[in-house]
């Protein structure tokens, strides 16, 4: 070698090992740099899972709340349904422990028999009835509304008494027949029920009087007790059986039947009689 190329030399290798300590930063830099890329997208994606997670668990806490709403409202729509359950059970029982002859349209309509006599009865106290010495009786769960009756009318100044109430079978029958020998059979025929259809054996109808009048009358219409009962009776439970133009009887102004405070009450409101309702929407 000669020495004019040692400087050359030199040169060279001055070059190649400065260019390798360059390439070497170099590839450490982009080494390092890409280590901080994926750092950098290790946390973006942790952060996105975060935020993915915080989303979740709001989406769960909304979801348990309104799985608590919904219980809530299922619990409160239960009880409501139990209520009403409860409510039509109880009605039930009651229909069924009720006389199902109470309301049926009698008077040339039904037939009582006569073996049929009310579950009960009681004895109308002596100062609600027009004669004091006579055994008047009347179904024991319609007593309390007959008495509570009279005494309102009373409280507005009428002398409201109930006269012929509950008649047995025989009782009826004989009551007919004196009628038939009082009246001829054609008359007696157009106020008077034959044995077995009278509404009085069911122990829900009366007669009523007045104070003035004592006893049953065709003035009874004429009465302040009249007026105040078509006015008030059906607020306890009670209607005119038989009024003008009905088709079973004569007008009977004195005659009235318990049917139940709600039925009377839709009987008034809407002008109807109790007879030319059909028995199935009775």
């Amino acid at each position: 070698m000669k020495i004019s190329h040692i400087p050359l030399i030199l040169s060279i290798l001055i070059i190649l090992s400065t260019s390798g300590y360059v390439y070497y930063n170099e590839n450490r830099t982009v080494s390092f740099q890409s280590k901080l890329d994926i750092l950098e997208l290790k946390q973006q994606d942790m952060l996105t899972q975060l935020a993915l997670l915080n989303a979740s668990s709001t989406d769960t806490l909304t979801t348990i709340n309104n799985l608590q709403t919904a219980v809530r409202g299922g619990v409160s729509g239960l009880e409501e349904k139990l209520g009403t359950i409860s409510s039509t059970v109880n009605s039930l029982d009651k229909l069924s422990k009720t006389d199902s002859q109470v309301l049926k349209k009698y008077s040339k309509a039904y037939f009582l028999n006569e073996n049929y006599v009310p579950v009960s009865l009681s004895n109308i106290p002596g100062d609600y009835k027009a004669n004091i010495s006579a055994n008047e009786q009347i179904h024991s769960d319609v007593l309390p509304f007959l008495t509570r009756m009279i005494d309102a009318a009373r409280r507005d100044g009428t002398t409201l008494l109930a006269g012929s109430a509950y008649r047995s079978f025989l009782t009826q029958t004989t009551l007919k027949a004196s009628n038939r020998v009082t009246y001829g059979a054609g008359t007696a025929n157009k106020f008077s029920a034959e044995q077995g259809f009278s509404e009085h054996q069911l122990g829900t109808a009366i007669d009523f009087t007045n104070a003035s009048l004592k006893e049953i009358s065709a003035r009874f219409d004429t009465t302040a007790e009249f007026t105040w009962m078509n006015n008030n009776a059906y607020r306890y439970g009670f209607i005119l059986s038989y009024p003008k133009n009905n088709s079973y009887y004569i007008y009977e102004s004195w005659h009235w039947r318990f049917v139940g405070v709600s039925l009377a009450t839709y009987l008034h409101n809407e002008n109807k009689n109790f007879y030319d309702m059909e028995q199935r929407d009775i």
